[in-house]
């Protein structure tokens, strides 16, 4: 873990924030038309797959259309998840005053709820990015994926935790609001939570009876090779979505933040947490925007509600701003930064090493005892 304030001088914090600040303005001044097509385009192209998919289960009895109806149902799901659900309620849309595209009404086709969600990532997340005790988003109260979370023998299962999160990622990003670490540890009272266990139980259900019960029956016989297409496109998109995630939360040299050298943070002592707590999964235009753009989470964390489709516009002039002011910027493709979140998630259930005991100072113990 390193102080942010061994980064820069005061001085250059400050104005390493008012340069992002104008490339946000830039930003949000040229807003138009052309944001609006784009984020209608991908939601027509989305509704378009989702029937395109439900219709193809109709022939299920015949494999390649089982097949092709699974694979466009996938997609669509992870593009209403990724591209159009999770930048919708960041608000990126919200100037167009359009009820179709408003953070407070959109609903996503998932079993977590919005409002529920919108509590938990856009505010807590993103204001107390990497922030341990602060950042529900560090492990999700499951997993241990930082040297300064304090070790227990219930880490050990750490790949086992992770690859349980990850097939069934929806239901754990939906049971993420309840704090179920903090209820077992008696810090949260399960009274406390009346209203989010309501709205989970209602999306919950509403979820699972599209999914596994409407659908299916809909085909009639052809009912359990549906059910198995929907629960293979919800697998495919959670297991999409764990990994472009993680991959932009965790990889190795992504950095965390204690409480106290977050106090009082200006604007530019922000935006240099976000840089510095996020990392990027280089990649072609299809798979940014399969992944929501999310594959640009440090221009995500700088700037939330931006629509997302314009970070990889912007990503050099952030890097190059990063550069002149000696920041890292944290990019590999998926693979690598894949590979990296994985080695974490292993290492960090182990225990601890010891430190090794410096010679000179256990002699300079020994004489001053």
């Amino acid at each position: 873990m390193t102080g942010l304030q061994d980064r820069l001088t005061p001085e250059q914090v400050e104005e390493f924030g008012r340069e992002l600040d104008e490339l946000r303005q830039r930003i949000v001044d040229d807003l138009g038309t052309a944001d609006v097509e784009y984020i209608h385009k991908v939601i027509r192209t989305q509704r378009g797959l989702e029937v395109l998919g439900r219709g193809l289960m109709f022939a299920g009895f015949f494999p390649p259309a089982w097949l092709a109806g699974t694979v466009a149902l996938s997609l669509s799901k992870i593009l209403d998840n990724m591209e159009i659900g999770h930048n919708v309620m960041h608000g990126q849309y919200d100037w167009t005053r359009d009820p179709a595209l408003s953070s407070q009404r959109f609903e996503w086709d998932t079993v977590a709820p919005a409002e529920n969600w919108r509590h938990s990532h856009n505010y807590i997340h993103h204001t107390y990015t990497n922030i341990l005790d602060k950042d529900r988003d560090i492990g999700y109260g499951i997993l241990r994926m930082d040297a300064e979370q304090k070790w227990h023998p219930y880490y050990l299962g750490n790949p086992v935790y992770a690859t349980l999160l990850a097939i069934f990622f929806q239901w754990g990003v939906m049971l993420h609001d309840l704090e179920v670490d903090r209820l077992l540890k008696g810090e949260r009272k399960w009274s406390e939570f009346r209203e989010v266990r309501a709205r989970i139980a209602r999306k919950a259900a509403r979820q699972f009876g599209k999914d596994y019960v409407l659908f299916p029956l809909l085909t009639g016989p052809l009912a359990p090779l549906t059910l198995l297409g929907n629960a293979t496109a919800n697998l495919t998109r959670n297991l999409w979505a764990f990994a472009i995630i993680f991959c932009g939360h965790f990889p190795a040299d992504v950095e965390s933040f204690t409480e106290e050298e977050t106090e009082r943070e200006t604007r530019g002592q922000w935006y240099l947490r976000q840089i510095l707590g996020s990392a990027n999964i280089s990649g072609g235009p299809l798979f940014h925007i399969l992944s929501g753009n999310l594959s640009h989470q440090i221009e995500h964390h700088l700037f939330p509600d931006i629509p997302a489709y314009r970070y990889p516009k912007i990503a050099p002039e952030v890097r190059e701003i990063c550069e002149r002011y000696g920041l890292p910027y944290n990019t590999g493709p998926l693979r690598k930064q894949l590979w990296s979140v994985a080695k974490k998630i292993v290492s960090l259930a182990l225990p601890p090493r010891p430190k090794p005991t410096s010679p000179t100072l256990e002699r300079e113990h020994a004489t001053a005892a």
